[in-house]
């Protein structure tokens, strides 16, 4: 891991499913320069671990809490994690 990189693993719930938010989520990531990885879960949340630069972290969070427009996010749970990502990818529900 780069010096100055922080990750960070999220939980967002809310009407965050079938509304293009793993899309949107992934969009800002790369437009933020953040690597990591954005699925849904069985629960109907959506979990995303993101890593970067502090600066560019916090803005992909700020986007997590808004959402593409058709979704409505009740809350984004973030804590620090661990990992080393190359990109940013989709993954399969978990």
């Amino acid at each position: 891991m780069q010096s100055g990189t922080i990750t960070r693993h999220l939980i967002i719930a809310g009407r965050v499913q079938g509304v293009g938010y793993r899309y949107y989520l992934s969009y800002k990531a790369r437009q933020f320069h953040v690597t990591g990885w954005v699925r849904n879960r069985a629960d109907g949340s959506v979990e995303a671990v993101i890593q970067g630069s502090p600066d560019n972290v916090e803005a992909v969070i700020v986007r997590a809490n808004r959402g593409p427009p058709k979704a409505a996010v009740s809350s984004v749970t973030v804590t620090e994690t661990a990992g080393e990502f190359a990109d940013f990818a989709t993954l399969p529900t978990l």
